[in-house]
């Protein structure tokens, strides 16, 4: 088991190198095919007065200036990509939705998995709405690399942060090629609540039984929030453990912006030192 079709977001040319790395490192170590991606959006066309018709002359320049863009991320994919010897193909794709369009989608759900970098803050190309997008619209794993990681390195030590959700269930087997590949994965719960089967000290000990039937090497820890919130402690785990992957799930429709932007995982991803999977 593993992922044999890799997607990887190439939306703007400062990422367009370490992205390609990391997608050749993974297809290099599942034997995977790797699709370059980059949704163009059409440029936003200023209007002449008073008759509020689009200037052609800024149309085509902003026209010009995005496929200018799009060649040269397609470049440094295809020249690291045909370097390293691996099986890819790249597509382009322009509308005025850009990673929301059908096109889009059709292609990002063909993939086992994606990759994509982490919004930079400070950094004008925001791509927080394109991450919702893919996460929530493509029915795909998203496996986001930080902006402060800037080589691929192997991944042996996996933390789950794990609250019994469908969403973190989803997330965990999504992962389960990383986590077989794994030296050791542990199963983090922050105040789990009681269930009728088994006391708090024991959540997760069910998932942790199913992930050791695929010979993953896993532990059990239950922590109390205490003082500190649940994104600080799973953001000190990362850093004190040397952790190479956090998998965890995302959340439903309605809270999605504030789950993922404006809550605990907001406070994670800001601050990711590890690569992060994400499922919903």
């Amino acid at each position: 088991m593993g992922y044999k079709t890799i997607l990887a977001v190439l939306d703007s040319q400062k990422n367009a190198k370490p992205i390609t790395d990391f997608a050749v490192a993974l297809a290099r170590q599942f034997s995977a095919h790797v699709v370059g991606l980059r949704a163009e959006i059409l440029p936003t066309v200023p209007l002449i007065a008073p008759m509020e018709i689009p200037d052609p002359t800024a149309m085509e320049m902003l026209q010009q200036a995005a496929e200018a863009e799009t060649s040269k991320i397609a470049a440094v994919f295809r020249g690291i990509a045909e370097s390293e010897g691996i099986s890819f193909e790249w597509r382009s794709f322009v509308s005025s939705a850009s990673y929301s369009s059908e096109s889009v989608l059709e292609c990002t759900r063909a993939s086992d998995l994606i990759l994509a970098v982490q919004n930079e803050p400070g950094f004008s190309n925001d791509n927080s709405a394109d991450l919702e997008t893919l996460l929530f619209e493509s029915g795909r794993p998203v496996l986001l690399v930080p902006h402060v990681l800037s080589a691929p390195k192997p991944i042996r030590r996996v933390l789950i942060a794990w609250n019994g959700s469908k969403e973190a269930a989803r997330a965990t087997f999504d992962a389960l090629p990383f986590l077989k590949q794994a030296e050791s994965v542990e199963i983090l719960s922050i105040d789990p609540p009681g269930m009728p089967r088994q006391a708090p000290a024991l959540a997760g000990a069910d998932l942790a039984a199913a992930l050791a039937r695929h010979d993953v090497n896993v532990t059990l820890t239950t922590e109390e929030k205490g003082d500190l919130s649940v994104a600080a402690i799973i953001e000190n785990r990362l850093s004190d453990d040397s952790i190479d992957l956090l998998v965890m799930g995302g959340y439903g429709h309605s809270r999605w912006w504030e789950m993922l932007f404006g809550g605990v995982t907001r406070n994670v991803l800001q601050s990711m030192t590890a690569l992060t999977l994400l499922s919903r």
